[in-house]
């Protein structure tokens, strides 16, 4: 699948993969910082999201794949890869099958472990909102704010509004085909042998999502890692706390 992608700067590639809802977009901001320190950044929207192609077919597999279809349109035989929460399991598969096409792994906010599915009140929320019979996106920010109270995801999901050739609003990411994969994305990563590619691992302080057990079986599972804790935030480690997040990768890439 032909991937959507932003590219800024040059150097070393550079992929950044957003999470679930997510879009390259959200990450515009650290392309333009990445780039500034000599980094050639992709900001990339995953199948089924942003204004890449969608697909019934949403698996980690399939999205690993699609990775590896950019680099070799892009002609880049290694690259680094940063992956959020859902993009970080993306990167998870993507270095089990093509671990010599990975300079660094960079994993923000996610564990190998199965996750189980704990989207259900944002896809009810979405599902109401009933985008294509609004009138504008005012009436559809008022819809999802019934079920929607926390304002950081409210203004993240709305980042995915648009208007289509249709002129009615919709939703940019597949939204059918992710509630129908529900299940996959909590999918547990079971790599067939230990991934032995530079890896960081970055969780929030006040996130849930990396665990001390967690942090055992990460150490199993990767044998070159290490594991940083960016304080005062939690999940969206990025946007809660961007100078140390930023610091830390700064930090890492610059590593050899």
């Amino acid at each position: 699948m032909k991937l959507f992608f932003k590219k800024t700067g040059e150097g070393k590639a550079l992929f950044i993969l957003h999470g679930l809802f997510g879009l390259g977009d959200n990450w515009n901001s650290f392309s333009k910082y990445f780039s500034s320190i000599g980094f050639c950044c992709y900001a990339i929207d995953l199948r089924n999201h942003g204004r890449s192609p969608h697909s019934d077919d949403f698996s980690y597999e399939s999205m690993a794949e699609d990775v590896r279809e950019l680099m070799d349109e892009e002609g880049l035989a290694k690259v680094i890869l940063l992956g959020h929460s859902m993009g970080g399991k993306v990167a998870m598969f993507f270095a089990d099958k093509y671990p010599e096409r990975l300079e660094k792994l960079i994993i923000a906010d996610i564990a190998p472990r199965h996750y189980a599915p704990h989207h259900q009140s944002v896809l009810s929320a979405l599902h109401s909102a009933q985008p294509e019979n609004a009138s504008g996106r005012k009436e559809v920010e008022e819809q999802l704010r019934i079920s929607i109270h926390d304002e950081a995801t409210l203004q993240f999901l709305l980042k995915n509004l648009y208007w289509n050739e249709e002129q009615k609003l919709d939703w940019r990411f597949y939204l059918s085909a992710i509630e129908k994969n529900i299940d996959n994305i909590g999918k547990a990563f079971q790599p067939s042998a230990p991934i032995d590619v530079p890896t960081l691992f970055i969780r929030g302080q006040r996130s849930g999502y990396i665990s001390q057990t967690d942090e055992t079986e990460i150490r199993q599972l990767f044998t070159r890692v290490m594991i940083v804790t960016v304080k005062d935030a939690g999940h969206w480690v990025h946007a809660e706390n961007p100078i140390e997040f930023g610091e830390v990768v700064k930090n890492y890439l610059g590593k050899d």
